[in-house]
């Protein structure tokens, strides 16, 4: 099992940027995709982004693309979240995954997930 640690939330005004961090221990040789995901309350987890851990390829969902951008750095065994021009429709907990066969926007596919961290976008 691959352990996710989430770090990087926290309160912005729109229009602003954060930038999320997702390290992860144990077990990454069998990582092929990170992603992340979001949840607000009283919503299901939706998809933001994944990133092909060797190749680098990425895709967004389209409520986030040209604003969001996911990274990754291996050396470090993190992937990256980075944030801007954040709208109030962006809170939600964070969540990132590690998926180890697919690179996908199902959050069935993915076998890993961390804790969550909070992003809060004030109006």
């Amino acid at each position: 099992q691959v352990q996710l640690v989430e770090s990087g939330g926290g309160l912005v005004q729109t229009g602003g940027s954060l930038r999320l961090s997702c390290t992860a221990s144990r077990r990454t040789s069998t990582i092929y995709a990170m992603g992340w995901f979001r949840q607000a309350p009283g919503k299901e987890r939706e998809f933001v982004a994944t990133i092909k851990w060797s190749a680098g390829g990425t895709y967004y969902a389209s409520s986030v693309k040209g604003r969001f951008t996911i990274s990754r750095d291996n050396a470090k065994n993190t992937v990256y979240l980075q944030m801007n021009s954040l709208k109030p429709e962006d809170t939600a907990v964070y969540y990132c995954a590690a998926s180890r066969g697919i690179a996908t926007i199902s959050k069935y596919d993915y076998d890993d997930w961390g804790q969550g961290t909070q992003v809060t976008v004030s109006s």
